[in-house]
């Protein structure tokens, strides 16, 4: 998953865990670690997002407050347009409980139309009420595998305010009409009523896109008008957008909650058309309430610096990669397109040679700012756009409420425009919690993985061979990410000192570690083979080591 190897970097950088030989008294710390051992994966990942965010669940009057919060809402004086009639559908992961956003789509002449229905979660949460301020301190929903920490009671996010099929729900809907070219030509916004027809998932619409299966009949005309405008929002977006590999890990748990396997989810076309809708609405927003100076929590991403991109340039030459052509005095804007260019360049060059698509994207990636919520608009260069927000997740974001809320309204559609000093203050408060989320998520999966690969090893034997990658390289260790039998998810550090020889130190490119004498080097994205020396499930760290020689 690109940008989940550096994460897991960081962690790994101390000792990691040994074979145990023969047995001796058990110490505090060592009758810890056991019981630790006795338990699942489940167990343990639970017991991570309990320590790491220092709760869980909600309080049982917050509860009560969801509970009766779809009745408030529907009393709201507010108009709504009756969209129930419209042929609409959802597209989430298959194991997905909460439904943000639902499409429709219709051609007309050369062009189209689309809605995008995003679940009304203002109607239901209110400003500065109990659930409100309990939702601003989370921030943000906290997925790790088997399990989530939502932002909003189940009773909200699970129920009144997800757009199940079959049932009506309270909804923003944004209307877009676009031109031959699929270019976005104007938008309307409002409040709605909305009633999803299907439930789709992306494995589901990725069969109907390849012709295995039919759709339901009640959405086949809105799916195909929505996937031709996907398709020409993508060829709208062009090169200005970075072009970087996503692999989302995905594991499988028994009864008991044992990992028994899992697999890097890679971004389809099912995954694309919904992204570039999404995309589209959230800019659209942003547009308007940048233009009306309506303060507002925008996403943004600031361009590189430019001598991080030069020696980004300087790291994928040392590889072998080409790099784009760079010029003299660059701007932070042309560093930020020689960024987009060097990852089309890379991945490119990734699937040429068959491996390094991971160390590669992640490279780009670590050349970049971190994007973060804040209340100036300054642009999204990992987007290419110039205006962005988030705005088609408020059951898991609590930017994007604020976000609904600011264009309801500027609509006069019965919300309280949000304070400058408040959004300042959310989006600031928000980055922080994102940041401290995506932390426990990565460390989630880690111990998952290494619980998997535990049980791999117990089946195939402690000799068992892996075939994988050079996904990272410090002064002191490379790491691998490799596959098996039961999963493809898997990261080791191979420290130097397990290298054959001689001593390694870090190129000056810091893209590889080479041998003093003889010059092997062991480079990001090389192919590579490796035994496992010693696996910690609780702390999510493998140590590996070489099964093969070293490229010279």
């Amino acid at each position: 998953m690109a940008g989940r190897g550096r994460g897991r970097r960081d962690r790994n950088r101390g000792e990691a865990p040994r074979r145990r030989r023969g047995r001796r008294t058990a110490t505090p710390r060592q009758e810890r670690r056991e019981r630790e051992r006795e338990r699942s994966a489940r167990e343990t990942v639970e017991e991570l997002l309990r320590e790491e965010l220092g709760f869980r669940g909600f309080p049982a009057a917050l509860e009560v407050e969801a509970g009766e919060a779809a009745a408030a809402a529907e009393r709201l004086a507010v108009e709504r347009r009756d969209l129930t009639e419209l042929s609409t559908f959802t597209v989430d992961p298959a194991t997905a409980r909460d439904f943000d956003d639902a499409v429709s789509a219709q051609r007309e002449g050369a062009g189209a139309r689309v809605w995008i229905h995003i679940a009304d979660v203002a109607a239901h949460v209110r400003p500065g009420s109990p659930l409100d301020l309990e939702a601003k301190r989370r921030g943000n929903s906290t997925y790790v595998p088997g399990a989530v920490e939502p932002m909003l009671p189940h009773a909200l996010s699970s129920d009144a305010c997800s757009l199940a099929p079959g049932v009506e729900r309270l909804a923003v809907t944004t209307e877009i009409e676009l031109g031959p070219g699929m270019e976005p030509r104007r938008a309307r916004f409002y409040r709605s009523r909305i009633r999803s027809d299907a439930r789709l998932d992306y494995d589901q619409l990725d069969r109907i896109f390849a012709g295995r299966v039919r759709p339901p009949e009640e959405v086949a005309e809105p799916l195909a008008a929505a996937r031709e405008v996907a398709a020409g929002l993508g060829e709208q977006r062009g090169t200005a957008s970075l072009d970087v590999a996503s692999f989302e890990p995905e594991f499988r748990f028994d009864s008991k909650g044992n990992v028994t396997g899992a697999h890097g989810v890679e971004q389809t076309e099912a995954h694309r058309l919904i992204e570039r809708l999404m995309i589209l609405t959230n800019e659209q927003v942003a547009q308007l309430l940048e233009r009306e100076r309506v303060p507002t929590i925008y996403r943004v991403h600031a361009q590189p610096d430019p001598p991080r991109i030069e020696r980004l340039i300087e790291q994928l030459a040392a590889l072998g990669v080409p790099p784009p052509p760079l010029g003299h005095g660059l701007s932070p804007r042309e560093a930020g397109r020689v960024a987009a260019e060097a990852s089309r360049l890379a991945r490119r060059e990734a699937e040429r040679r068959g491996h390094g698509r991971e160390a590669y994207t992640s490279l780009v990636l670590r050349s970049l700012k971190q994007a973060q919520y804040s209340e100036r608009n300054s642009g999204h260069a990992g987007l290419g756009s110039p205006a962005y927000a988030h705005f088609t997740s408020p059951i898991r974001r609590y930017p994007d409420l604020v976000v609904h809320r600011a264009l309801l309204a500027l609509l006069g559609e019965g919300e309280e425009a949000p304070r400058l000093a408040e959004v300042r203050d959310a989006a600031a408060e928000c980055s922080a919690r994102e940041r401290a989320s995506a932390q426990i998520e990565r460390g989630a999966d880690d111990v998952c993985a290494a619980f998997l690969l535990e049980r791999e090893l117990g089946e195939r034997g402690l000799d068992a061979v892996f075939e994988g990658e050079v996904s990272g390289v410090i002064r002191s260790a490379a790491f691998v990410s490799f596959r098996g039998e039961l999963g493809d998810v898997y990261e080791g550090m191979l420290p130097a000192r397990r290298l054959p020889g001689e001593r390694y130190e870090l190129d000056r490119a810091e893209v590889a570690l080479v041998g003093r004498g003889s010059k092997a080097r062991v480079s990001l994205g090389d192919p590579i083979s490796v035994r496992v020396a010693g696996v910690d499930p609780p702390r999510g760290r493998a140590e590996v080591e070489l099964a093969g020689e070293v490229s010279e």
